[in-house]
């Protein structure tokens, strides 16, 4: 079953993907954490990316990143990852916790 989260999340420090960083995507962490406990991705079952069309010559934008996560713990997540940073609150809050399969 399914549940709706739309929570902020945290890369674990230390964690992130550096080489896909340097080809200017998100460095995907492998671990978050979540209402103050760490969770271990096992792996990244698939990833896709969502756009949308701005301005007066409807030029595309990047928007986010998502992707689905097997975790450690036999969960299956679906995280995404904001490519601006939020009007407001912290600007470094940028991977949300979309759902959790169980």
């Amino acid at each position: 079953m399914s549940e709706f989260v739309s929570e902020s999340i945290s890369p674990i420090a230390g964690t992130s993907d550096t080489l896909a960083m340097a080809r200017g995507e998100p460095g995907l962490p492998s671990g978050f954490t979540w209402r103050g406990v760490a969770y271990t991705v096992e792996r990244t079952v698939s990833a896709w990316k969502l756009s949308t069309r701005e301005g007066g010559a409807g030029e595309l934008y990047l928007r986010r990143h998502y992707y689905q996560l097997r975790m450690i713990d036999g969960a299956m997540w679906t995280v995404y990852f904001t490519r601006q940073t939020p009007k407001s609150g912290p600007p470094r809050r940028r991977w949300f916790l979309y759902t959790i399969d169980t």
